[in-house]
């Protein structure tokens, strides 16, 4: 039933999402601007559905590795892969001292999952073995094209918010219009992306601690790794944020408002609460 639920909710955050931006198009040029809105979401959805994994490995630096490499981390994945029924993703090693992991990947078939080398010299096996199965979940629940494409789609309303306040026809438009779309287009569809992204975690969560056997691990990870990003910022692009099992920044104030990830607190607390 939670499963259910939280699909469904995913399912109407995606739509409003796009619906927003198709209202942003109209408010800017009617219907005539509908078609184009939708195919330049067409566009970015296609770029990030092919590239966007080639993308956020080659920001972190991240290298393939083998089982000679690192046979602890490998057997790891292939067990857990295999327990999850997916096929066995490719696995990367980023050299950030910042300890995180992220998995990408359009599809079960073309999936990866990176751990930093910070993440590989603060946890013990059983935290690792938590991290690895809530990435798994991710590949499994195809939650990284969604977080992907939820991105993509609040971009492209920033970038039309933007290019509709500087470069519209202030004889057709209303500038008090295009303000407002200004400053809440943007924060509306930022919103809307936060509210899928922290969806999809509490429920990679869920199942990685289901794979995993235990929700443990993955709480004493979380708990170390947030501790550490507070150390240790990893900077990377807004639009990749949301696929790192924390936060790559922390914040106070309006920055955890804005947070792609739900508060560590709650998830470990979530975690502890199956266990009983």
């Amino acid at each position: 039933m939670y499963r259910l639920v939280n699909n469904v909710k995913t399912t109407v955050l995606m739509g409003s999402l796009m619906g927003l931006c198709l209202a942003v198009g109209y408010l800017i040029g009617g219907q005539g601007a509908l078609l184009p809105a939708l195919v330049l979401g067409g566009v970015m959805n296609l770029f990030a559905y092919f590239f966007s994994d080639k993308i956020a490995l080659a920001t972190m630096r991240a290298t393939q590795i083998t089982e000679a490499d690192d046979p602890e981390l490998w057997n790891t994945v292939e067990r857990l892969a295999q327990r999850a029924g997916l096929p066995m993703p490719r696995v990367y090693i980023s050299p950030a001292s910042a300890p995180n992991a992220f998995a990408t990947g359009r599809n079960p078939r073309h999936s990866a999952v990176c751990v930093t080398d910070g993440l590989r010299q603060i946890l013990a096996p059983a935290e690792l073995e938590g991290v690895i199965a809530h990435e798994l979940s991710h590949i499994k629940h195809r939650d990284v094209l969604i977080s992907t494409i939820a991105a993509i789609v609040a971009g492209a309303i920033t970038w039309i918010a933007y290019l509709a306040f500087w470069g519209g026809d202030n004889r057709r438009s209303n500038p008090l219009v295009g303000l407002l779309l200004l400053l809440f287009a943007p924060l509306g569809a930022g919103l809307i992306r936060m509210a899928i992204s922290r969806s999809r975690e509490f429920e990679a969560d869920r199942m990685g601690a289901e794979l995993a056997g235990s929700g443990r691990g993955l709480a004493r990870s979380l708990q170390k790794l947030d501790a550490a990003s507070r150390r240790i910022p990893l900077r990377v692009p807004d639009a990749q944020g949301s696929l790192f099992i924390v936060q790559p920044l922390t914040g106070s104030g309006f920055a955890k408002l804005m947070s792609t990830h739900p508060p560590t607190e709650e998830r470990v607390a979530r975690l502890l609460a199956m266990e009983r």
